[in-house]
């Protein structure tokens, strides 16, 4: 295998199955974000989804339990969802970038954001599982997220909220909203909370 410097690509295998997408990805070494992270957290979720969920990257508590959304943030979606009238059943939820990124501040891990050139590098991590499931609707929860899919020129505030279908992502629709943990960190939790609620009902008007 020739290693692409700075590239998930050579590390992803030459098929849909989002098992054998999840057992490579153990292995994927496109960036230096496994030398400090516990382990690789891909996708969980419905095989099939009609609609997927991608946020930035794995937090402490989801680096630790090797799943994505299961720590602060995982909550709040849950509850936006549940509100929105949506099943957590029924969906995929993954991350634009499969490493925790973080600094250490005595025994705390503290969210890093990813570099723009982490986010390129696990890419095509997040494209193969969306060639997998072939979602009829995607939502992109925060800007990391939304830069990932859309390209740099995204801003969450301006297109948030809308089904946007001429994308290169068609005939998937894209929802941009923003990233539960903005509502952790609003502060008036409960307008952002109705902001989050509000787009991922648009999301799921747009099943239908």
């Amino acid at each position: 295998m020739v290693k692409t410097p700075g590239s998930a690509r050579p590390f992803v295998p030459d098929t849909r199955d989002l098992s054998k997408l999840d057992n490579a990805a153990e292995s994927c070494r496109g960036c230096d974000l496994y030398k400090r992270a516990t382990q690789v957290v891909f996708g969980q979720g419905k095989r099939k989804a009609r609609i997927v969920f991608v946020g930035e990257q794995p937090g402490d508590a989801e680096d630790r339990a090797g799943q994505p959304f299961v720590g602060p943030a995982g909550r709040v979606l849950d509850r936006a969802l549940e509100t929105a009238g949506i099943d957590r059943a029924d969906v995929y939820v993954t991350n634009a970038v499969k490493h925790f990124s973080f600094e250490e501040r005595g025994k705390r891990r503290i969210h890093k954001k990813p570099r723009l050139s982490e986010v390129r590098a696990c890419h095509p991590w997040l494209e193969a599982e969306l060639q997998s499931i072939k979602p009829d609707c995607i939502v992109l929860l925060g800007s990391t997220a939304a830069n990932s899919l859309l390209g740099p020129q995204a801003r969450v505030m301006k297109i948030r909220g809308r089904p946007l279908i001429d994308t290169a992502w068609a005939p998937s629709v894209v929802v941009v909203t923003i990233h539960p943990s903005a509502v952790l960190r609003a502060d008036n939790e409960e307008e952002y909370f109705s902001l989050l609620v509000a787009d991922l009902k648009v999301a799921r008007s747009a099943l239908s």
